[in-house]
Order: C-alpha cells, then sequence, then structure tokens
C-alpha cells in the first residue's frame, strides 16, 4: 500500500468535538438545498463511537441500522472464487490492487507515441506514485457488482479497461488543470507545463484524452461510451463553474458542490457505472455503483480541500493554501465565512488584494470551517455505505464500505 501514497491511519487528525455525530448518526443531506444547515453537528447515541468502530459494526450488522434489504433474486452461478465472509476486512488496497498489476505499464502501452519528448511527458505522471485511488474503487466495484449479479469475482477485461481509462482521464485533468493554475509542482515534483512549457502541455493532455477515447472505443459498448463522454463534459462545465461565484451563501453552497461533482465526483460515479452496466443487467444496482461513486467522490474533495488547510506543503506534495491563491471559496472558507462576514469582501473579490490571502486563511483556522467541511464529508461517506450496503454482501463490498473511512483519515 505504501507504493500507491497511502498511509494508513484509524484515527482522524480533526474528527468532530465531543457531541458531534460519529458516521452512523449523519443525517440524509438534502440534494441542492440546506447545505449550511446540513453541516451542524447532530447528537445521537452514537456520537462517541470512532468512525473505524462503526464501519466495522455496519459490516457485521448490515440489517441493524437501516441499510438497506434490496434483496437480490438471480440464480448464484459459483464461479472461480466464491465469497467467503470470513475474508471480511481485508485491506481494500491490497484486495483491488491484485487486478492493477502493471497498471501503469498498461496505460503506458495506450499511450502509443512515436516522438520521444511527447513520449516523456504523457508518461511523466504515470509513474506510480499516484494514489491509484480511482482504479483501486473501479475494479473493487467491478467485483462487487459481479458477485451481485451471479457470486462470480472473476472480473472481465473490459472492467479492467474501465480502471484504466479513469486514472488516464484523471491524469489528463491534472495536466491541464496546472496549466490553468499556473502550478509549478504536482505530487512532489514539477509539473508538465513547468517542464515543457504550457502549450505542449495542452498538447500532452489533449494526447492522453485521445489514448483513453481509443481504449474506450476498442470496448465496443455504445452505452459505456456514452457514459464516460459525460465525465468529459462534466469536466470542462466543473472548470468554467470553477471560474465563476455567487454573492448569496446558500447559492454559493450549491454552487461550490456542483462544481465539486463535477470536476471530481463524475469521474469516479460514471467509472462505476460503467463497470456495473459491464457486469451486471440490472438498472437498480447501476444507480448504486453510481451513487456510491458520486458521494465518495464529493467526499474524497471536501477532504482535498481541508488538507489545502491542515497539511503542510512536503505532505500534500504541492503548496499548501493554493486554492486562495488561486481565489477559490471552498467549503472551510464558505463556513467561516458565517462566523467572520468581513470574508464575503474578499470571497466576492477572489482574495486578490494584498494580505487577502493570509487573513481568510487565519479567520478558517480559527473558525469551524474546517470540522464543519469535515462532518459535510462525514454525511456523504455515509450515504455512500448506505447505497453500496444493498449490494450482496462480498468482500470487495466491505472493501468499498472501508474505502469511506480512508477517504476521511487521510492526510495527503
Amino acid at each position: 500500500m505504501a507504493s500507491l501514497g497511502w498511509r494508513w491511519r484509524r484515527c482522524c487528525s480533526w474528527r468532530a468535538a465531543s457531541g458531534s455525530p460519529g458516521l452512523g448518526a449523519l443525517r440524509s443531506l438534502p440534494e441542492g438545498q440546506g447545505w449550511l444547515a446540513a453541516a451542524r453537528p447532530a447528537t445521537g447515541s452514537w456520537g462517541q463511537m470512532p468512525n473505524f468502530s462503526l464501519v466495522r459494526c455496519l459490516l457485521s450488522c448490515p440489517n441493524r441500522h437501516s441499510i438497506s434489504r434490496f434483496h437480490h433474486t438471480t440464480k448464484a452461478v459459483d464461479c472461480y472464487s466464491k465469497t467467503q465472509s470470513g475474508e471480511k476486512y481485508t485491506d481494500p488496497f491490497k484486495l483491488g490492487r491484485r487486478d492493477l498489476t502493471d497498471l501503469y505499464e498498461d496505460i503506458k502501452k495506450e499511450l502509443l507515441v512515436s516522438t520521444t519528448e511527447l513520449k516523456e511527458m504523457c508518461e511523466y505522471y504515470f509513474d506510480g506514485r499516484g494514489k491509484a485511488f480511482r482504479p483501486i474503487v473501479v475494479v473493487l466495484m467491478a467485483r462487487a457488482c459481479n458477485v451481485h449479479h451471479n457470486n462470480c469475482r472473476d472480473m472481465q477485461a473490459s472492467q479492467r479497461t474501465i480502471a484504466l481509462i479513469a486514472e488516464m482521464i484523471h491524469t489528463a485533468s491534472l495536466v491541464h488543470d496546472d496549466i490553468i493554475d499556473d502550478a509549478s509542482s504536482r505530487r512532489g515534483k514539477d509539473t508538465v507545463n513547468q517542464i515543457w512549457g504550457e502549450k505542449k502541455a495542452v498538447l500532452a493532455g489533449d494526447f492522453i484524452l485521445s489514448a483513453a477515447s481509443v481504449a474506450l472505443a476498442r470496448i465496443g459498448n455504445t452505452t459505456i461510451v456514452s457514459v464516460l463522454t459525460q465525465v468529459l463534459e462534466d469536466l470542462v462545465r466543473g472548470e468554467f463553474l470553477q471560474l465563476g461565484s455567487k454573492e448569496n451563501e446558500n447559492e454559493r453552497f450549491a454552487h461550490y458542490i456542483e462544481k465539486t461533482f463535477k470536476k471530481t465526483a463524475s469521474l469516479l460515479a460514471n467509472s462505476c457505472k460503467a463497470v456495473s452496466i459491464l457486469g451486471c443487467p440490472d438498472p437498480v444496482v447501476h444507480e448504486i455503483a453510481y451513487q456510491y461513486g458520486k458521494n465518495v467522490g464529493i467526499a474524497f474533495q471536501l477532504i482535498d480541500d481541508v488538507l489545502d488547510f491542515t497539511s503542510c506543503t512536503d505532505q500534500l506534495g504541492k503548496p499548501a493554501a493554493s486554492d486562495l491563491k488561486l481565489g477559490l471559496a471552498t467549503g472551510p472558507v464558505l463556513f467561516a465565512c458565517q462566523q467572520f462576514p468581513e470574508m464575503d469582501a474578499m470571497i466576492m473579490r477572489r482574495f486578490s488584494l494584498p494580505g487577502d490571502v493570509e487573513r481568510a486563511r487565519q479567520y478558517v483556522l480559527q473558525s469551524d470551517g474546517v470540522r464543519q467541511t469535515t462532518y459535510l464529508a462525514q454525511q456523504y461517506c455515509h450515504k455512500a455505505i448506505r447505497e453500496i450496503s444493498k449490494l450482496r454482501p462480498s468482500p470487495e463490498r466491505d472493501a468499498l464500505i472501508q474505502l469511506t473511512e480512508i477517504v476521511l483519515t487521510r492526510d495527503k
């Protein structure tokens, strides 16, 4: 797991203060409204239970806490590897990594480049130093859906290809983001645009996307093509949303969550949906996979926005407080603005005056912004758990539940 850049931790350094709920006491979050009220901590008998213990309890008692009673009706067929209840709580990265042997080498094979410089640029981030979080989620979802459909844990080659495509789209978006943001570092090293210049970096990102599109076309399923091309549209629309801002507080939060979905969560949601379509004909399962990816994806980005204030540059692999420097008002800032209304003017001018960035950062650290954003991420993870728990029990399904804990407790 260390090779994927993750540090396994059981405890969250910014867990909500005493009296705030654990994962089990979270309320359902309304779609598109009530963002400010939804992030206020609620009370509950599970309030003091650590997230890790709660996830264990959810796994061992799937019907006790209103986790779905959705029943699987397809006749089970024995396959290469049958599900064993004793396999629960295997390391999710170890479980997913067995399907991702030579992940980056296989991606490089898709990048058929004759020009040496373009080849170096395209392969620059496929060095094994990334988290590989998206491919891990995709392959676990593929096996979980396959088990649910016919108790078969074999994974189709086309499902594994979706994992590669997801990582390629993600990496291409990083290349393009770094150009837009004029970023100088990523994953602890210089960005593509810093080394080769903006014009060549644009072309490299485009080439990676084109290679992903070719791999997608080879799957030969028009439904899958439609699902994953939606990701590309969402990435562009999300970038435009990020360039804008709203004056009203509630509109700002809705704008922020929509941007977060399009820029980050859409890729995970639609990739999960794609592998579910390939593995199971039931549209109910497709929606379960989509909703899990959507909610985990949003939570992942919310924690990313928290880490911009709580982690140092060495941990992040990029400058801390970078969002403020780009003029972006993320979750911690929007919550802090409730306690410090003077931040409103700074948000509207996108922290462009001298001293704005540092003042805003201090306001965030003095406020409950980090805690409230973390709590909001917990709510999204709770929704993800509720969705994935509708599938037939399997080690892969349980690993996807456990991954929500990793999302909430990561420090980089």
